[in-house]
């Protein structure tokens, strides 16, 4: 639901610090308060609120709501997000008082930084605007009778972190009868200029707590695995002394905090460090309002005379209920989905990241590669929907998308491209399956036009050779050329929206595009195919990778396919395993093979515990997914995350209908290449086991479900509403992977 025309109150602001055409850089968090009455007879009383970039909102002296983060950022120039509260508990008859306070977040982002967000042209000093409701009728808002003061806060950057000096507090500042004859009123300000929409994926909340453990030196905590979030502190001491807070994800061989592959692309202020300058009360108990950092370590260093009782590790990220689990029997494989979910939750604050600490950027193609193990494990679907108009909001005239969402300007022209730019056609199509909503199919539908377009408009004999190509290889050497997987993902493209065509009964689109897409099929065939099923550009490199894109994509002529197999089955033996692939190439493969009955290889990369391997990183000690596959660079980012994905498709059986989609019809089947695996998606239950050379299945469809069982000998039964169980004998001579765990077989 869009609300475009909706309006709250004025835009306000603290009284201006600009001269000229200067963006306010004000670092401190200004707070705002109002004292106003209700009547006796009220029954319901409700605020709708937008604070830009952050707010927290408080009614009486209380927080209202266990939101942080918020509101989630977006293209601020073409829609911004507000909250809707019920308040009813919080009001009483009479005299109350409501208070703001503001952090610069998303919205005024104060760091220089790669991306450019400093330069972003919405940026601009906190401001908000604010109704209050009772019984549907509007009693408050904001405007110029507000009173402004400056908070503790008195520094706080996304980036970089936030600095509070607890001698500053104001107590009482947001209840009734505090003194603030001093402060100056508010200002009315201009608005940011989108249209406000009500906020409607779940908001960021702190997920959990964890107590972070000392180290043997160096003041380091360690809170036991990478998260996003921040530390709470409890703390007694004189006052002035200070707490100064460093994350990171690492140590050093000695033991110290280490923020090397982490910090290079920040280049003002410090990086991921909080500040807290005690009062001197006895216990003091803090954490950040405006910030996140990524971490597993937190250093913490004291000024003056202070001592530290503990310290918590707060996990912060979007608060998506949980759609599905999946369990095996193979340990290795449970780490590893244990890995992904951290690693998802850590890139999922607000908006889908590509890692939390070093660049908090939406780049599109670690959201297109996540999105499905997103969608099986998490109700996740109004967070993307969200993230999409981001995107759509940025698109350019001539179709171009940049390579992250959002964004100040950068990544138009470096970092974009068919294979990240896909994530328009793939997400809407993703979104479909699992929901059987095809809103954001009609929402972008003249954009991805728009985006083909443009692909021809760059296109030479239908192939493109612009993008990335197969990002993160473990040897940069023998890359996949770009041309070869920009290609591939221009084609697929082609027929997302011929498809999508087809839904919306757009005969001619659906001619044009099928048209589109088998002439670049076929120019890809002639370019890069090389003979026996192997596709390249001849000289050698890439050519495991492009083969499989050639297969994932479904380019390889039917009598090329089993050549093209056979090539990745003898290239994966021959290297034993070895993921030498990127980003890109590590969706392809696992699911072609799986979906050419070779599942049992395709575990083979996942379970590799020496490098280039999934299970490496296990090796390594990360809790979480890695960047490269050496562990090098960021040790938390979702793009290598697909594994779960195929884990419940090929493991669990899950698979979606496009005749029915959405969660009343699914087709289940399981491949049975561990010894037992238990998957839960959307109340519908898979439940397998090995005995002996028998595989039998648990299956439970929910009320009003329905779906279709096909078991591993081929046979199909017709599933209903209920549980049910069904066996037939399987044959193991073709599954080394599950003879490997015969210890394991009940």
């Amino acid at each position: 639901m869009q609300n475009c025309n909706i309006r709250l109150g004025f835009w306000i602001a603290a009284p201006g610090k600009k001269r000229g055409y200067e963006v306010d850089t004000r670092e401190n968090a200004p707070v705002f308060r109002r004292e106003f009455e209700v009547s006796n007879s009220f029954q319901n009383g409700r605020i709708l609120i937008c604070g830009l970039g952050f707010y927290e909102l408080y009614l009486n002296g209380h927080k209202v709501g266990d939101h942080v983060l918020d509101p989630v950022p977006s293209n601020y120039l073409t829609r911004i997000n507000y909250a809707v509260y019920d308040v009813t508990a919080y009001l009483k008859p009479g005299r109350n008082t409501v208070g703001v306070i503001l952090g610069n977040g998303w919205y005024n982002p104060n760091t220089k930084d790669e991306w450019c967000f400093w330069a972003a042209p919405w940026r601009d000093c906190p401001k908000m605007t604010l109704k209050l409701e009772l019984d549907g009728r509007e009693v408050l808002c904001s405007d110029e009778s507000w009173r402004v003061g400056e908070s503790p806060i008195t520094f706080n950057a996304l980036r970089n972190g936030e600095f509070y000096d607890a001698r500053l507090e104001m107590p009482g500042w947001c209840t009734n009868g505090f003194d603030d004859t001093k402060w100056p009123p508010a200002m009315r300000i201009a608005p940011p200029g989108g249209d406000l929409e009500q906020e409607l994926q779940p908001p960021c909340k702190v997920l959990a707590t964890f107590i972070a453990r000392p180290t043997e030196k160096f003041n380091v905590y360690d809170a036991g695995r990478n998260l996003a979030g921040w530390a709470r502190i409890f703390v007694e001491g004189e006052a002035g002394a200070e707490i100064i807070l460093r994350y990171a994800e690492r140590l050093t061989p000695a033991g110290e905090l280490s923020v090397e592959y982490q910090d290079m692309y920040i280049h003002s202020g410090e990086f991921q460090t909080d500040r807290y300058i005690l009062k001197g009360s006895g216990t003091e108990i803090w954490e950040p309002r405006f910030t996140y950092h990524g971490f597993r370590y937190i250093e913490a260093k004291i000024r003056g005379r202070a001592k530290i009782h503990k310290i918590e590790a707060r996990e912060v990220g979007t608060a998506f209920k949980t759609a599905g689990e999946i369990v095996t029997s193979d340990s290795t494989l449970n780490r590893l989905q244990s890995m992904t979910l951290n690693s998802y939750r850590s890139n999922y604050v607000g908006i889908p990241t590509d890692c939390p600490h070093r660049e908090k950027s939406g780049w599109t193609c670690d959201v297109m590669l996540a999105a499905e193990t997103g969608l099986f494990n998490f109700e996740a679907a109004s967070g993307y929907r969200g993230w999409l108009r981001i995107l759509g909001d940025l698109q350019r005239r001539s179709g171009q998308l940049p390579a992250l969402a959002p964004t100040g300007g950068f990544g138009f022209n470096w970092g974009s491209g068919p294979a990240w730019d896909s994530v328009l056609f793939s997400l809407p199509y993703d979104l479909y399956l699992h929901t059987g909503d095809d809103g954001a199919i009609r929402e972008h539908y003249d954009g991805m036009k728009r985006y083909l377009d443009f692909c021809e408009s760059m296109a030479t004999d239908h192939i493109l050779f612009f993008g990335l190509g197969d990002w993160c290889p473990p040897d940069w050497e023998k890359i996949c050329p770009a041309q070869i997987t920009s290609t591939g993902y221009y084609y697929r493209d082609a027929k997302y929206l011929a498809k999508f065509a087809q839904l919306l009964g757009n005969k001619a689109d659906e001619i044009r595009y099928t048209v589109l897409a088998d002439s670049i099929a076929q120019a890809f065939h002639r370019r890069f195919h090389l003979g026996g099923g192997r596709y390249g550009t001849g000289n050698g490199i890439g050519e495991f990778t492009a083969t499989g894109c050639a297969l994932y994509h479904g380019l390889v002529p039917e009598k090329e396919k089993f050549g093209a197999l056979e090539f990745l089955i003898e290239y994966a033996e021959k290297t034993e395993y070895a993921c030498d692939f990127g980003i890109l190439g590590a969706k392809y493969i696992p699911r072609v093979l799986a979906e050419n009955g070779r599942a049992d290889l395709a575990l083979r990369f996942f379970t590799r515990r020496q490098f280039p391997g999934w299970a490496h990183w296990i090796d390594l000690g990360m809790t979480t997914l890695g960047e490269m596959w050496n562990g090098t660079s960021s040790r938390n980012h979702i793009m290598y995350g697909d594994i779960s994905a195929w884990m419940f498709r090929y493991l669990g059986g899950f698979r979606h209908s496009w005749e029915q989609p959405g969660k009343r019809y699914l087709e289940i089947q399981p491949m049975p290449v561990v010894s037992a695996c238990r998957s839960e998606y959307c109340r519908y239950l898979s439940d397998w086991r090995i005995n002996g050379d028998e595989f039998e299945i648990d299956i439970t469809v929910p009320q009003g479900g329905a779906g279709l069982l096909v078991m591993p000998d081929g046979s199909r039964h017709i599933l209903s509403s209920g549980s049910a169980r069904f066996r037939c004998i399987v044959d193991l001579t073709f599954s080394p992977v599950l003879r490997s765990h015969s210890e394991l077989l009940t």
